[in-house]
C-alpha cells in the first residue's frame, strides 16, 4: 500500500483552473521532487494535500485513510508534516520552545492534569522536552536553544523549521522551497541535511524547490508542473533532458552539473 496516493486531484478558484488532474503515489522512504515555474500550482498541491484547500475533484489517501475534508491539524496528527515557502516560526519564543510547542497535539493530559501537576502531566512534559533536546542535538542547534529564531541566520531558521516539523515524528515530510533565501554554503549544508534526515528518520520526503542543484542532487524522482498540469516526470537525468521541461522551466540551458 502506498504511503500517499493522489488521484485526479483538481482545483478551481472560481473560473481559474489552478491544478488539473494531478496524480501521485509515494511509497515509504522515497525522496521525490515537485518543480515548475512560478504560478505552476506546486504550493497549491501541497495545500490541498495538507488540508488548507479542498480539491474541487479527486481523492487523497494517506496511510490508507481518505483525508479530503480533514483540517490541517487532523492531517498532521496522522503523521504528515510540512514547512512553508516563507518561514513561519514563533519569533516570540526561543528555539527550544518552538520545538516543544509544536508537539502540543501529542500531549496526553488535560486541564486538570496541568493545574495539579499530575504524574501524567509530568511524564508528558518530560517526553516533549526530551524530544526537543534530541532535535537540538541532531540538527546542530544546541548552542541556539535559548535564542529567538528571528535573531538567527536564515539557514539556521530553516533548520529550526525543519526540526519543528520533525518533532511530530512524521512518516511524510513536505518541504516547500527549503533552499529559498539561502547562500551557496547554506544550500550545500541543506543538501546533506535532507539526505541525512531521510536516512536517520526513515521517512518519505516530498519537496518543492527552484534550486536545481538541490533537486538534482537529492531527488530520486521528479514531477514537473506547468499551468497546473503535469508536463513530465521521471528520474533527474530524464527530466533535465526533457524538451518540454527545458522550454517551460529550465530555459534553453541545462542546469549546472553537481
Amino acid at each position: 500500500m502506498a504511503l500517499l496516493e493522489i488521484s485526479h486531484m483538481t482545483l478551481f478558484f472560481g473560473g481559474l483552473r489552478a491544478v488539473y488532474n494531478f496524480n501521485m503515489k509515494l511509497g515509504g522512504g522515497e525522496l521525490v521532487g515537485l518543480i515548475g515555474p512560478n504560478g505552476a500550482g506546486k504550493t497549491t498541491v501541497f495545500n490541498m494535500v495538507c488540508g488548507f484547500y479542498r480539491p474541487t475533484e479527486g481523492e487523497v489517501v494517506f496511510r490508507g485513510k481518505r483525508i479530503i475534508g480533514l483540517k490541517p491539524h487532523e492531517v498532521t496528527s496522522l503523521g504528515m508534516a510540512r514547512t512553508f515557502q516563507s518561514i513561519r516560526l514563533w519569533n516570540s519564543l526561543t528555539v527550544f520552545e518552538n520545538l516543544c510547542i509544536s508537539q502540543h497535539y501529542r500531549l496526553g493530559y488535560g486541564l486538570w492534569d496541568a493545574v495539579w501537576r499530575t504524574g501524567r502531566y509530568r511524564e508528558n512534559e518530560r517526553r516533549v522536552r526530551n524530544t526537543a533536546e534530541e532535535l537540538l542535538e541532531i540538527l546542530g542547534l544546541r548552542h541556539y536553544a535559548m535564542e529567538y529564531p528571528k535573531n538567527l541566520p536564515y539557514g539556521l531558521q530553516r533548520r529550526v523549521e525543519i526540526g519543528r516539523a520533525l518533532s511530530i515524528r512524521p512518516s511524510l515530510l513536505l518541504l516547500d522551497e527549503p533552499a529559498a533565501g539561502m547562500n551557496p554554503g547554506e544550500i550545500e549544508e541543506l543538501i546533506e541535511l535532507i539526505r541525512w534526515i531521510r536516512s536517520e528518520f526513515q521517512l518519505t520526503i516530498w519537496l518543492i524547490e527552484h534550486h536545481m542543484r538541490v533537486v538534482m542532487n537529492v531527488c530520486e524522482w521528479i514531477k514537473v508542473l506547468d499551468f497546473g498540469e503535469t508536463i513530465a516526470e521521471g528520474s533527474p537525468h530524464e527530466v533535465k533532458k526533457n524538451p518540454r521541461v527545458i522550454h517551460a522551466y529550465l530555459g534553453e540551458e541545462e542546469p549546472a552539473h553537481a
